[in-house]
């Protein structure tokens, strides 16, 4: 079988397992349309579709329970989760989770001057390396938005 038929198949086999999953979790599917929206369905797919049966779990775990159940409650609205996020990471020392959640907060209502407050506030709190850190990984995503590259 040629490499470009394999590489089809197995893209068929992560959507069907996708959409299965859909099907049978309405948590699960909640999560996927809140993971696309805020990241981007290709960012989303990328994390999802190169998924082997081993990772497969982490996605499905992280797609029902992260996205689906957390970021799908009630009680929060996305913009404010985000922010929490953000300082989260800050604290974590997480700079690709930084850049991630950097462009979830723009598309959850963030403004720039937001998640400069955001991670000005957690800089006090978690430390000048890490929100130094975090200031440098949120102005990589906003240049590589503004550029049209993320």
């Amino acid at each position: 079988m040629p490499t470009r038929t394999k590489a089809k198949a197995a893209a068929a086999r992560k959507s069907t397992r996708t959409r299965a999953a859909s099907a049978a979790s309405p948590v699960f599917a909640r999560g996927l349309k809140i993971r696309r929206e805020m990241l981007g369905p290709q960012f989303a797919e990328a994390e999802i579709d190169p998924a082997g049966d081993f990772m497969w779990v982490l996605h499905d775990w992280v797609t029902t329970a992260c996205f689906g159940a957390m970021w799908g409650r009630p009680g929060l609205a996305p913009k404010i989760r985000s922010a929490v996020t953000l300082a989260i990471m800050v604290a974590q020392g997480r700079p690709r989770e930084v850049r991630m959640h950097v462009k979830a907060g723009l598309k959850n209502g963030l403004t720039k001057q937001e998640i400069a407050e955001v991670l000005l506030h957690s800089l006090v709190y978690c430390g000048v390396p890490r929100g130094s850190e975090a200031f440098r990984a949120a102005d990589e995503m906003l240049r590589e938005l503004e550029q049209g590259k993320a």
